[in-house]
């Protein structure tokens, strides 16, 4: 398998306002942003990113409406026609009586898939270790990683982008990644 060396640059700021400008100038300069940390939610720094939306509520609908129809399907089944039972000259298929059972049915399913998808999506696997590019960047530092993608990457221009966010340390790391 063949290796290939990735250099990152990393920028860690003190604050959400500064990394919210330096993720902004940085996608306005058209450098490529591999991944912002933070120890919290900070508001607007997807769009900053310049991330697409998610595709998860699509599936959690999907998976809502798959776990209604299976349920309808099984109770007017189990009802209708494996075991009909006259029970006080009420109807076998009764939809108003599967409605409270379908919703949360329906709940539960959405839910679950929602939490798989996240998962799988995000390979979050039990016991995996993260990965954390600057000591502290989860307890009260913001950091931005960029990557170093050609020749054209001046790190002079990066350097005084971040001084003018207060940039509080500056990180260069290569890393070897295979190739797939």
């Amino acid at each position: 398998m063949q290796r290939e060396n990735r250099r990152f640059y990393l920028g860690v700021f003190g604050t959400e306002e500064d990394i919210l400008g330096a993720t902004n100038e940085a996608r306005q300069r058209g450098l490529t942003i591999v991944d912002v940390y933070a120890p919290y939610a900070v508001h607007g720094l997807e769009k900053a990113m310049g991330l697409r939306y998610t595709r998860l509520p699509l599936f959690t609908l999907a998976m809502g409406i798959l776990g209604a129809g299976l349920k309808i399907w099984f109770e007017f089944w189990t009802t209708a026609v494996s075991w009909p039972v006259n029970v006080g000259g009420k109807p076998w298929n009764s939809l108003p009586a599967f409605i409270p059972v379908t919703f949360e049915v329906m709940v539960l399913f959405a839910g679950l898939g929602t939490v798989t998808a996240f998962f799988i999506g995000q390979r979050l696997i039990p016991g995996r270790k993260a990965k954390l590019p600057v000591h502290g960047v989860t307890d009260d530092k913001f950091a931005l990683v960029l990557e170093e993608t050609d020749a054209s990457f001046d790190k002079e221009s990066t350097q005084k982008m971040f001084e003018e966010f207060h940039v509080l340390e500056v990180v260069e790391r290569v890393e070897q990644e295979p190739i797939q």
